[in-house]
């Protein structure tokens, strides 16, 4: 039977975890910027940077995907699909209003033809709460 108040907290308890995995990521993004870019340079830790951000998306990711209390496929995508729109959304922001960056800067980790990866990083994001569920037994 399904518990009709554990249904109405998933979309919540999935934008809290969703503000776990963004401060993570601020955080893993300024130890890039203070260690890894004046080592490797700025697009090169970048590069890096989206393979070792979608560890700690997993990571959390597993570790909530219980709490938030979903089984169904459709809502597990519609969870990564809300992650990737505010994660967008929060680059922007951040990016633009609040460090400064041009758009062209902004849009250079998406470029494929200029080395950014970061869509790979989205397309994860979206399903990352799937594959977490699968990964914990969650059918």
């Amino acid at each position: 039977m399904v518990d009709p108040y554990r249904d109405k907290m998933v979309f919540p308890r999935a934008l809290g975890v969703w503000g776990l995995i963004v401060l993570a990521e601020s955080v893993h993004g300024t130890l890039r910027t203070l260690f890894l870019e004046p080592v490797m340079g700025g697009p090169e830790a970048r590069r890096l940077s989206v393979l070792t951000g979608a560890v700690l998306i997993f990571l959390v990711t597993v570790l909530f995907i219980r709490w938030i209390g979903t089984r169904s496929v459709p809502r597990l995508i519609a969870i990564g699909a809300m992650w990737v729109a505010l994660t967008i959304a929060f680059e922007v922001l951040l990016g633009r209003f609040v460090l400064g960056l041009s758009w062209e800067r902004l849009l250079e980790d998406y470029d494929l033809s200029r080395g950014g990866l970061m869509i790979f990083g989205l397309i994860f994001m979206l399903f990352a709460p799937l594959i977490a569920a699968r990964l914990r037994g969650i059918r």
